[in-house]
């Protein structure tokens, strides 16, 4: 155990400072402070020192320059028991500060804020950082609170033990004042590498969630990330892992429809999916795609759920619903059970970069926004499609770019028929929509056929022709691509390629 004698406060949040300041005086503890931290503990009435009196040089340089002077940091990093830092110490009358309490300038507040730049660089804090890098690495003499956050633990150790505190405490102190130091560098380059672009993988994010396990009951679970991050939530249990990976797989493919659509999402990808000018249809064709694996699914629009709306919904079990916005009766009808999970999409937006761990390392890539219009499809086909199968077929294409490849899906009337998703070969993938297609009643004369990548051989669309198809949409890119063209030309169907590829793994 080792007793704290002296200690140096210099913090930008003064919440919680009144209480430790008041419990060290208390305890005889002789207190240093700077600037407006000093001026509001001299305020308080307790007795304070400034660190001018102890360095004999003011702050400098606007504030720029306060602690960073050999007494302070002789006396954080002086080692007690080395008799040789105890001499020069005595020599160069340097105290000895047994416990640092600092909170940084809030540097990451002003980037979020979009403050003007030279505010910002303000925000940068020197003397704190170091402070915190000199106490922690001396953890064996010295406490060191890093951050406001740390304040309640000082006090509860100050409440219980006096002005003592154990080596294991002490270096608990001193792992959480680097994970601050790391947090707030790893902000400043992030920051500045916004235009020097240095290609580094850099993440720091303290915030987290614990969640009930992971994606299985064995598997650990925690969500890193700050909570106004996600939907906000109205009702119903805590949000698990699988719910998180649906619901950003659901709010992913709802931000690429503008107009009133319902999306059924399972497993990440979408079992039904319609638009339409009225709500309540769109979810009965939505549905309709896939009355049965919508059970225990995320249901999402882009549209205020209205009463009659919920109603529908009410009458299937499912885990989650995400809306804009609900109308009041709507939210009644939706809460009737108690572990539904209600979210507020709100302003919740998917992230531009995606990195997954891999091998030991990290993958990185840029999310794939890329949304085709009319002027991007290249007809390559004697026969071109109508305005209205243009329409199915970019609706199409927003679905299977969503979907896990290989994938297809067909579709009509701006509604999913069936998809077939996460297949080793493209043909399985068209195999398996039909079947579904057929097994939900749908007749797939006039829907379209869209493809995530290029067909390698010309059996797709002959497959698709026979069941009614006539209308296709993929990237296009095969060297065999001149099969799959023929065979829509001999027999009356019509293609367009995009010439861009939606893999999704």
């Amino acid at each position: 155990m080792k007793d704290i004698k002296s200690a140096l406060i210099s913090v930008y949040h003064k919440d919680g400072i009144e209480e430790i300041a008041g419990k060290l005086s208390g305890s005889g503890v002789e207190i240093y402070s700077t600037g407006g931290t000093y001026k509001f503990i001299k305020e308080l009435g307790i007795p304070v020192k400034s660190v001018e009196s102890l360095t004999g040089y003011p702050s400098i340089l606007g504030g720029r320059v306060k602690t960073l002077h050999p007494k302070i940091f002789g006396g954080i990093l002086g080692r007690r028991d080395n008799e040789s830092d105890i001499k020069e110490m005595e020599e160069y009358e340097i105290p000895a500060i047994d416990l640092v309490i600092v909170d940084l300038y809030p540097f990451e507040e002003y980037v979020a804020a979009n403050a003007p730049e030279q505010e910002i660089i303000e925000k940068i804090d020197i003397g704190g950082i170091s402070l915190i890098r000199a106490a922690a690495k001396n953890y064996k003499d010295v406490v060191i609170v890093p951050s406001k956050a740390s304040y309640g633990k000082l006090i509860e150790i100050l409440n219980t033990n006096g002005c003592k505190t154990s080596i294991e405490e002490r270096k608990d102190f001193a792992a959480n004042a680097f994970l601050v130091s790391s947090h707030y560098d790893t902000a400043i380059f992030d920051y500045f590498n916004r235009s020097a672009n240095i290609p580094v993988f850099d993440k720091n994010i303290t915030e987290h969630t614990e969640l009930r396990y992971g994606e299985n009951p064995h598997q650990k679970g925690i969500f890193f990330g700050k909570k106004e991050l996600l939907p906000v939530q109205l009702h119903g249990k805590e949000i698990s892992h699988n719910n998180l990976l649906d619901i950003e797989a659901a709010i992913e493919l709802i931000s690429d429809f503008e107009e009133t659509t319902v999306a059924i999402i399972k497993h990440n990808n979408a079992c039904g999916c319609a638009s339409s000018e009225v709500l309540l249809d769109a979810w009965k064709k939505a549905l309709a795609g896939d009355p049965v694996s919508a059970f225990g699914g995320i249901f999402i629009t882009n549209r205020e759920i209205d009463k009659a709306t919920a109603e529908e919904m009410n009458k299937l079990f499912f885990e989650v619903v995400i809306a804009p916005s609900y109308e009041k009766e709507a939210l009644e009808v939706l809460e009737s059970k108690k572990n539904r999970i209600i979210l507020l999409r709100a302003d919740a937006k998917p992230a531009d970069i995606r990195f997954r761990s891999m091998l030991g390392g990290v993958l990185l890539q840029d999310r794939d926004t890329f949304l085709e219009k009319p002027s991007d499809l290249k007809p390559v086909t004697k026969i071109t499609p109508a305005d209205s199968e243009i329409e199915d077929l970019l609706f199409a294409n927003k679905l299977v770019k969503h979907s896990k490849s290989n994938a297809i899906v067909l579709a009509k009337g701006k509604q999913l028929y069936a998809s077939g998703i996460g297949q080793t070969s493209r043909v399985d993938a068209l195999k398996q929509a039909i079947a579904k297609a057929k097994a939900f009643g749908f007749d797939l004369h006039g829907a379209v056929m869209a493809s995530d990548a290029y067909f390698p051989f010309g059996d797709s669309v002959e497959i698709a022709n026979g069941e009614g198809i006539n209308t296709v949409i993929q990237p296009g890119g095969s060297i065999r691509d001149q099969q799959s063209i023929d065979y829509c030309n001999n027999n009356g169907m019509s293609m367009v390629f995009t010439g861009k590829r939606h893999f999704k793994h």
